[in-house]
């Protein structure tokens, strides 16, 4: 039963179960594709919808009396903020919510033969856009309605307070931008040598393929002229 059990939390996890498949094969990689298009939607799906559940919240329970002293450009920025953070993350909620079941449809016939059945070659443009939607840009702009929730919050209160908010999310934003340029670089970076040691893969089977197709062509010459001389 343990054994069982096991196969079956292997088998949930799309593990390739078809035997003889070249790693470096086009359907193989075009799987490998696949994993990483479908966890990418899974993450993307969950963030948006916790982050937009987050912002409305916010914004219903937010109490601002008529005699408040707050800016009213903070307040417009509290508004603008708001609905692009809410918008970012349900256009990225919807891309994932619409691709998603088509791909975990392939995803869960556990057979790389079928890959190709999969849409996430034709869709990748709207999967990244998802992705950074819901990473990025909407990760920037949770940032920003943090602080100016805090100012609108503790600003009638004590201006001090609103301050400190701001100026300590500074830091924390500066070293938010910092690692998604190292992540973008580093996984460029990744991406450039995966491919050029794809390309170095290709040739060297690319020699093989002739040096074997070599070797027939000297092959058939050496029967033919030992028929001859017969």
């Amino acid at each position: 039963m343990n054994g069982l059990n096991s196969k079956g939390n292997n088998m949930s996890q799309c593990d390739v179960t078809e035997a003889g498949v070249p790693l470096n094969s086009p359907a193989f990689l075009s799987w490998r594709k696949l994993q990483l298009s479908r966890a990418k939607l899974k993450a993307s799906s969950k963030t948006s919808a916790l982050l937009s559940g987050f912002a409305m919240v916010a914004m219903v329970e937010m109490q601002i009396s008529e005699d408040s002293t707050v800016p009213e450009g903070m307040l417009i920025a509290f508004a603008i903020c708001t609905t692009l953070l809410v918008a970012v993350h349900m256009l990225a909620l919807m891309i994932s919510t619409c691709i998603l079941p088509n791909i975990d449809a392939v995803c869960n016939l556990h057979s790389v033969s079928l890959v190709h059945e999969a849409p996430h070659e034709r869709l990748h443009w709207y999967i990244e856009t998802a992705w950074a939607f819901s990473t990025l840009l909407g990760l920037l702009l949770f940032l920003a309605e943090i602080a100016i929730l805090c100012w609108v919050k503790f600003y009638d209160i004590s201006k001090y307070a609103a301050w400190s908010a701001v100026i300590m999310l500074i830091p924390v934003l500066v070293i938010f931008l910092a690692f998604a340029i190292h992540f973008y670089q580093s996984m460029v970076a990744h991406k450039y040598e995966v491919t050029v040691s794809g390309i170095r893969q290709l040739e060297l089977l690319k020699e093989q393929i002739e040096a074997g197709d070599l070797e027939r062509t000297n092959g058939l010459l050496l029967n033919t002229s030992g028929t001859q001389i017969v």
